[in-house]
């Protein structure tokens, strides 16, 4: 480690004023951050707690939407329930530590490209809130670790429109817990949502095929005759890009199953 400032604000207004400085780094539950800084793999000159702003803790929700604070914690998304989907996809994330330290506005500013809660809201058609305006998941996820957040810009609450059936399906990384392939599905009135985490080397994405099949067919027969490029996913020792391809489909059809 070296040496750094930490700054902890009570307001989004403080947080928003602290990341004005130069090379000031956000801190949700310092899951991912902590072991960077560890390794020395970045050196922010400031560290900006959020975990003490209380506009950005809780869960709420109004009619069909579940707003979440930035700053909640996994634990408490999946005690929540609300959107039971995404409570059990929070529930098995990581282990007890990380659940009751890792934030959602964390995991979705680091965008790693195997975390879970990115597949959750691009099925979801969720919409990111900042401190400054608010960003549809179809523009905010930009590619591996990239998003559409701009210097200094913090995300305050996360909102997701509740689905009349949903699943997410994950083929897990025994080691990290991370998902080798997960499969979020999300039927809304209007069409099905399909999005894939841990597969491609350019992070999260929406299947749009599957997509298709279901909206006219929500059942995993659908998926027949479908087939996944693995010309642009990941290999690595886990496991080869046409393994991943084929775990794409397979976890889908599960979530389709698990979600009817």
């Amino acid at each position: 480690m070296y040496n750094f400032d930490v700054e902890k604000p009570g307001t989004i207004a403080e947080a928003a004023a602290a990341m004005g400085a130069d090379e000031a780094q956000a801190l949700g539950g310092g899951q991912t951050l902590i072991p960077t800084l560890k390794q020395r793999l970045a050196s922010p000159s400031k560290l900006v707690s959020l975990k003490g702003v209380a506009e950005m803790q809780g869960m709420g929700k109004d009619g069909n939407t579940l707003r979440i604070g930035g700053a909640t914690t996994h634990a408490t998304v999946a005690a929540d329930g609300s959107y039971p989907a995404l409570s059990a996809l929070a529930s098995h994330i990581g282990d007890p530590a990380v659940r009751n330290r890792g934030t959602i506005g964390g995991s979705l500013a680091n965008n790693d490209p195997a975390a879970c809660y990115p597949a959750a809201a691009l099925a979801s058609g969720a919409t990111i809130v900042t401190n400054t305006r608010q960003i549809s998941a179809d523009d905010y996820f930009q590619g591996m670790f990239d998003t559409a957040l701009e210097e200094g810009e913090i995300i305050t609450a996360v909102s997701f429109p509740i689905p009349q059936a949903a699943n997410y399906q994950k083929f897990v990384q025994p080691a990290s817990r991370f998902a080798l392939v997960g499969v979020f599905v999300a039927k809304y009135a209007d069409g099905v949502r399909v999005a894939v985490t841990g597969a491609s080397n350019e992070g999260v994405f929406r299947w749009t095929e599957a997509e298709a099949a279901l909206s006219t067919n929500f059942s995993a027969s659908a998926l027949d005759g479908l087939t996944v490029d693995p010309d642009n996913m990941i290999t690595d020792l886990h496991g080869a890009a046409a393994y991943r391809a084929h775990l794409v489909k397979v976890m889908t059809g599960r979530a389709v199953t698990a979600a009817g």
